[in-house]
């Protein structure tokens, strides 16, 4: 018999929407917080740049608002925008007081005030940041909090397999309910239950499913493709934004240079050192993020170029190393001075837009279910996410999320015992350069065929072949024991088909999907809704 855990609230990830959950939520419920490498590998702790929210006198959130419209390109829910932004001061000055040390300066009459910076698409100074590692320091406060917490249970290393689910009935009013899920245990190579009144998937995006990506390890897709199969809508999957700057280096890894150097006014430049972002759009190189990807990338293949060259060395030695020390600390190690030169850099896949359908509280379709952060679809960010809206959204989510969730957990509700895990006609795996060659094939095609520049042709080539890759993982999960890279695989496959049949269904050029078959914009803007 496959052991099984009890709790009252299962959170699914462990970023800055798990994280902030389980902390609103542990003072009336026991919390468990699976998280499926150590507790810091999230997206959370590599973000650079920051989180937007209202501070500046001369800002408004009327202005932040308009800023999240413009950069959505007409797709993004208006109401969810404003909640958002009317509750971003507020879920900072949580976070604040939960111990993160955001960077100040002081004003004229001497006293202190939050450092703001400026990132592309926002027409003001809005970016609450800690030096260039904001996120690093958000993820190692929350996980600090939380560790410290009598009734917060942390399981690392622990898989989400797939949700377990009670089918529509009478009794339960014809609503199919979440009642938890299998976990697969690294630690020990099993597979294991875990009942959970309320579950909250809070695993961030899929952008693991191309070749080039800014993103750890951990970011393929799980939420979202566990959520599809158990029967929730997913909506907007063709927007996956591509950061247009990652560090070209052969030892760089997937490290990201944030939005900030253009903030504070890094230029970029082809390799003979001219400029061209002005050329492009006059907002140059504070336009949002979608153009200046598109623009790289034209300039590349264009020049057939390797790359271009992000430059900020016209700022002092002092100024990029007070607000960029990371960025210049690991620069150098791989012989770089960006006080007297250019970074090398290209776009690289960023950000996943769209997701599991959720409503303003986080539920999905599913009874007891939810879903926040980068894994769900809100509406916030449309067609493209504007520059730190990403954070700012994972905490307002979390607290409306549990703003909900802290009046419906019953005490007297009555543990179930799920079905057991069935491994009975599986074996230990000896192909697994099976799972190895598919993955490569998986994320050359993606970025091939489903890229920053798409055309139908691309994407029905795509499509084949994802499908072709369906039928093999299909069989060999059915035959084979788990382990992470076959659920890995597994929901990157599920959700790389989403992503190409979300793109197929959109006939326009909106936002962060560009079509050359499709240039132009549609009149009206409509969000592409796929239902299982």
């Amino acid at each position: 018999m496959n052991k099984q855990h009890n709790c009252d609230v299962l959170i699914i990830g462990s970023g800055a929407a798990g994280l902030s959950l389980a902390l609103h939520l542990a003072k009336d419920a026991d919390v468990v917080v699976l998280s499926k490498a150590l507790v810091n590998a999230g997206s959370t702790f590599y973000a650079q740049g920051g989180i937007a929210a209202v501070f500046d006198e001369n800002d408004s959130v009327a202005s932040h608002v308009e800023d999240t419209l413009v950069a959505g390109a007409g797709l993004c829910d208006e109401e969810i925008v404003q909640y958002t932004a009317e509750n971003a001061r507020t879920c900072l000055e949580w976070l604040i007081d939960q111990g993160v040390d955001f960077d100040q300066e002081e004003d004229e009459q001497g006293e202190l005030r939050y450092h703001l910076t400026r990132e592309g698409g926002h027409s003001h100074r809005r970016i609450l940041h800690s030096a260039d590692a904001t996120g690093q320091a958000i993820q190692t406060t929350l996980v600090d909090r939380v560790k410290r917490h009598k009734r917060i249970r942390i399981f690392e290393r622990y898989n989400a397999v797939d949700l377990v689910c009670e089918q529509p009935t009478e009794a339960n009013n014809q609503q199919k309910k979440c009642i938890g899920a299998y976990i697969w245990n690294r630690n020990i190579e099993c597979v294991e239950r875990i009942f959970a009144k309320k579950t909250i998937l809070a695993t961030g995006g899929a952008s693991k499913v191309y070749q080039y990506t800014s993103n750890p390890d951990v970011a393929s897709g799980d939420g979202i493709a566990m959520a599809w199969r158990a029967g929730c809508r997913v909506a907007n999957m063709e927007f996956n934004q591509f950061h247009p700057t990652c560090l070209f280096h052969p030892e760089a890894g997937n490290f990201l240079l944030t939005e900030a150097l253009r903030g504070e006014g890094a230029i970029l430049r082809r390799p003979d050192g001219s400029r061209f972002m002005p050329s492009f759009d006059e907002r140059a190189e504070l336009a949002p993020r979608d153009i200046v990807a598109r623009a790289i990338d034209f300039e590349m293949k264009r020049l057939g170029a390797d790359c271009m060259y992000l430059d900020i060395s016209h700022k002092s030695v002092e100024f990029i190393k007070q607000h960029f020390p990371n960025i210049y600390e690991k620069t150098k190690s791989l012989g770089i001075d960006i006080t007297k030169q250019p970074m090398p850099v290209v776009p690289a896949a960023h950000y996943t837009c769209g997701g599991v359908m959720i409503n303003k509280q986080g539920k999905t379709d599913i009874n007891n279910l939810y879903a926040i952060g980068e894994v769900a679809y809100t509406g916030l960010h449309g067609a493209n996410r504007m520059a730190s809206n990403s954070l700012l959204e994972c905490l307002v989510f979390a607290r409306a999320a549990a703003l909900d969730i802290e009046h419906k957990i019953d005490p007297e509700q009555s543990i179930v015992e799920l079905p057991d895990w069935d491994e009975s006609r599986v074996t230990n795996s000896d192909e697994e350069v099976v799972i190895q060659h598919n993955w490569h094939e998986l994320r050359l095609f993606m970025w091939d065929y489903v890229g920053i520049v798409r055309t139908t042709k691309r994407l029905e080539r795509a499509l084949r072949r994802v499908e072709l890759l369906q039928q093999e993982m299909d069989d060999y999960y059915q035959n084979f024991r788990v382990s992470n890279n076959l659920l890995e695989l597994r929901n990157l496959v599920q959700v790389a088909e989403l992503i190409i049949r979300c793109a197929m269904e959109r006939k326009e050029s909106r936002g962060l999907h560009y079509t050359l078959d499709y240039p132009a914009l549609n009149e009206t803007a409509v969000s592409t809704i796929l239902t299982p």
